[in-house]
Formats: structure tokens, sequence, C-alpha cells
């Protein structure tokens, strides 16, 4: 049976729209965590979301050398607070899973309490962040160890424009999870703009010259409003063009500004992959726990929820 996600995902005259989060630090006991989650869902009241997104946060130190700008923190198995959310909200949820630190024989225990003990329908798998260090279970793998699971897993992958622009390979990347049995896409955040509409522009050539239907991509977008968060995205292998920068942080209001950075970007790739046939959907998140940050992500949601809406109705009423 498909889950509730699944079936929206097939409608193309239609977006999906996410809200992007993190698991609480592992420090922090049932009571807290209670507030924790009743503070999200009470932000998530006034807007009409599809569901949630849980990110499995990884120490990345192995894939760059600068230092992490904010310190990496141990958090709760994201499958547990997917669960708490879903049965809170009654809203799907994304639950993404790094696979690399696990054999084969454990990635498939982790399936099998993920799906019976945690509810979880809706995954996306991540692989390693560097090619080096100690990964027991590589991606490739991991597809093949659901594969043989009897649970049938709503599977996403991961995308990142930033390797199309170094390698020209990423719509390749694409195809290759599509045949490893990924239906949709979740993008990392997106502040160039160019070089997420030239992989979706490149994808949907590709696609169909093969004769295969684009999977959704779903937009991933952050507001940034000061100098840390900048310097962490930049760390985490966003990119973000100088003129981007210089405007974010030479900003009277730089979260207001990073805000209107974010609906151009959204309307020039709509620009590119609505004639194409890609099926688009949104994630937005914030990045750092700041109030304003946070409370600046509902209002770039609501705005970027409504840009994609009215082109898709356009879109419809001039077919």
């Amino acid at each position: 049976m498909k889950s509730a996600l699944a079936t929206k995902f097939q409608d193309p005259s239609r977006g999906v729209y996410f809200i992007g989060t993190t698991p609480p630090k592992s420090s922090l006991e049932e009571e807290q965590l209670e507030q924790v989650s009743q503070k999200l869902l009470e932000r998530l009241d006034n807007i009409d979301v599809d569901g949630l997104i849980v990110y499995d946060i990884q120490d990345e130190t192995s894939r760059i050398d600068k230092p992490r700008p904010f310190p990496f923190m141990e958090t709760h198995d994201p499958r547990a607070w997917s669960k708490r959310l879903h049965q809170q909200s009654g809203k799907p949820v994304i639950t993404y899973k790094s696979v690399s630190s696990r054999s084969s024989a454990e990635f498939s225990g982790w399936l099998t309490e993920a799906w019976e003990q945690y509810g979880i329908r809706d995954l996306v798998l991540v692989g390693s962040p560097s090619s080096t260090g100690d990964i027991k279970l590589p991606l490739p793998q991991a597809y093949d160890t659901l594969k043989a699971s009897p649970h049938a897993f709503n599977l996403g992958g991961v995308t990142i424009a930033e390797r199309h622009a170094k390698k020209g390979d990423e719509h390749l990347r694409l195809l290759k999870k599509t045949a490893s049995g990924c239906e949709f896409f979740i993008s990392q955040a997106v502040y160039n703009h160019q070089a997420t509409a030239d992989l979706i522009s490149r994808y949907a050539r590709t696609c169909k010259e093969r004769g295969e239907t684009p999977k959704r991509i779903i937009l991933t977008f952050t507001p940034c409003g000061s100098a840390k968060t900048l310097e962490f995205m930049e760390w985490l292998g966003i990119s973000v063009p100088d003129a981007t920068k210089h405007r974010i942080l030479d900003a009277q209001a730089p979260l207001e500004e990073s805000i209107k950075i974010c609906r151009n970007a959204l309307e020039q790739i709509i620009e590119t992959a609505l004639p194409l046939g890609v099926p688009l959907g949104l994630n937005i998140e914030s990045l750092t726990n700041r109030k304003e940050e946070i409370d600046a992500s509902i209002k770039l949601y609501k705005l970027l929820k409504a840009t994609l809406d009215l082109k898709l109705a356009e879109q419809t009423l001039s077919k």
C-alpha cells in the first residue's frame, strides 16, 4: 500500500510542501522534548504543510578541513522524533537515514524497527559525507539491502546541485538512484539558482532521451540573517555566489534580503523546471535555533508556497 505522500507526489499539477527539522540534542529529557515538539507544531498551526522532514545529523568533519562553525551535538534517534511529530501533528514525516556506519545486516534490522516500531513509511537514504573514512555500507549497497526488505518504503534521495556544477554528472546520479527505487529527490539548500537550474535542465533532457518521466525534485530553502549562518552554510557545502553574500551582509535587514533572494531563486528555477515537465516541491528549514531565523523560515515558507502555487495554477490554465 502506498504512503499518503507517495500518492500526492504522483500528481505533477500540484506542489508538495514541507518544513525541515532536526531531532533535538540527545541530552534533552522527555519533558523538554515535549516542549520542543509543541513549540514546533504551534509554528505550523497557521500554515498549510503536506508533511515534515527529519534529518539525520552527522559529524561531517571528515568532509572538510575547516572547523565547524557550530559545535556538533549528538541528537535523539530521528525515527523517534519522526514518530512523535507524526503522532502529534497527524502529518506524514520523511525521515533521513545516514547509512555508512552500519553493516548491511545492521541496516536491515534498522529498517525493520523503523517500519514496525516507529511507523516510518517515507525514507531518504544518505551516503557518507566523504569518500575517505570507515564506510561500512556504501549507498548503492544500502539500496540493495532496502530492496531485499519486505517493507515498501516510499524512497527518496538527496540531490546536490553544487556537485553537478563541479562534476557535471549529478543528473546521472539521479537516474541511477531512480533505478535503485528513488521516487523523489530533496535538494541541498539553494542559494545558487543557476547551478540548480542547470542540473534540472540536464536531468529533464536526459530523461526525455531515455523515455523516462522525471521524478519530483523538492527544493530546500533556508533564510540567512548573519555572517555566522552564512559561514555555516558554506561549511555545509552550500554554494553562495559572492554577489549574494554581499547582498545579505550589506543589507540593513539581512533576513529580509535573504528571503527576497530565495524567492527570486525559486522563480528562476520554476522558469526552467515547469516547461520541462519536472514536478517541484518545497522544503523550508532554519539552519540555526535563533528565533529570528526560525520566524523568518515560516515567513519564507508562506511566500515560496504562494509563489509555486501561483505558477502551477497559471500552467494548468494555459494548457
